[in-house]
């Protein structure tokens, strides 16, 4: 069985030097940047099923690492922040950041969620041919692309997950609990207000770019649903 691959991204090599004795020890493949710059450029040239990043970082901190990373790479991201505010962990989420873990950390815990997100990213990329067109909406799943009136608009993965979970099934009004599972795994630490979140970002990015209507429609006391007429194509 091939080994799964992580890379740590801390300024601090005491951090470094203890995520690799946790990672090691579980059988994962390590490689270590101790800035935001050799983070991009490490990511660039290797596949990782996993990114460690630190938040605060003197170079390059980590919010500037992930929005590069986000432009080439889908690989899950774990921050690392010893932070706690709500605005922090809704910032990070906006920019495709997957999951948080507060310093310090137990090792334990820090095991499991890697395991739990690269297990969600190996399900994830399941591909699904059919491409779903409404009005002047295309959601492309195989090739994870989203265009408004033939213009791609940029989704952080789980962005374009969310939406894809809503368009495959537009009859459907799912609860906020339904979709975190279906996009973010049953093991998934968040809560409900992650799902707003996204919803927030897509509406936004899509009328932006042009959408004549709002493809997610919100369900007073349910969740939420595709917006769907019989004019879909």
């Amino acid at each position: 069985m091939n080994k799964l691959h992580v890379l740590i991204v801390d300024d601090e090599w005491n951090v470094r030097n203890l995520l690799r004795i946790y990672l090691t020890k579980n059988g994962f493949e390590v490689k270590e940047a101790k800035n935001g710059s050799e983070g991009v450029q490490l990511a660039e040239q290797h596949s990782f099923d996993l990114i460690i990043l630190d938040v605060m970082m003197p170079d390059m901190d980590g919010w500037e690492v992930c929005q590069k990373i986000r432009e080439t790479k889908n690989t899950p991201i774990l921050m690392l922040t010893a932070r706690t505010e709500t605005k922090d962990k809704v910032k990070g989420l906006t920019m495709g950041v997957d999951d948080y873990l507060v310093k310090p950390f137990d090792s334990d815990e820090l095991i499991a969620r890697v395991f739990a997100l690269i297990r969600r990213s190996s399900i994830s990329q399941i591909p699904v041919p059919k491409v779903i067109t409404y009005l002047d909406l295309t959601i492309d799943p195989e090739g994870r692309q989203v265009l408004v009136k033939d213009q791609p608009i940029d989704l952080t993965p789980k962005e374009f997950e969310l939406l894809l979970v809503l368009a495959e099934q537009p009859r459907r009004a799912y609860q906020r609990e339904d979709l975190l599972q279906k996009v973010w795994g049953s093991d998934y630490f968040g809560d409900f207000r992650t799902v707003d979140t996204h919803v927030k970002n897509i509406r936004e990015k899509v009328r932006k770019a042009g959408l004549s209507f709002n493809p997610i429609q919100t369900v007073w006391g349910v969740g939420y649903k595709f917006q769907w007429t019989d004019g879909r194509k």
